[in-house]
């Protein structure tokens, strides 16, 4: 069965607008994004020092936020440096903002 290109977009954006919320679902993810949206990069040792989690933990939050793409490292030995991928986090904000305007966009009409 030939999909049309609306059901695909339509899939596409669900889906990834689901794996940006999906990242963004504990408040610890939420912190690192915030602190890295007001700094252009940090360490892990970083987010260490300023959150009373374990090195461990952090670094899962991280994991889960670049798998999701919101965010991207890059290597310094010994060291990761971490920063917002700019291109998924605005296509997020896109996609969370067509979220939480859809239904008032209805109700206008």
């Amino acid at each position: 069965m030939k999909r049309n290109l609306k059901e695909i977009e339509y899939k596409d954006h669900t889906e990834e607008l689901a794996r940006f919320a999906k990242a963004l679902g504990h408040p610890t993810r939420i912190a690192i994004l915030k602190r890295l949206e007001n700094e252009s990069c940090c360490f892990t040792g970083d987010l260490v020092e300023e959150l009373p989690l374990a090195q461990s933990t952090i670094s899962q939050h991280l994991k889960e936020l670049k798998t999701a793409g919101l965010i991207q490292g890059e290597l310094k030995p010994p060291k990761i440096k971490y920063c917002i991928n700019q291109e998924n986090w605005s296509k997020a904000k896109q996609l969370f903002e067509d979220l939480f305007n859809s239904k008032a966009q209805k109700t206008k009409h």
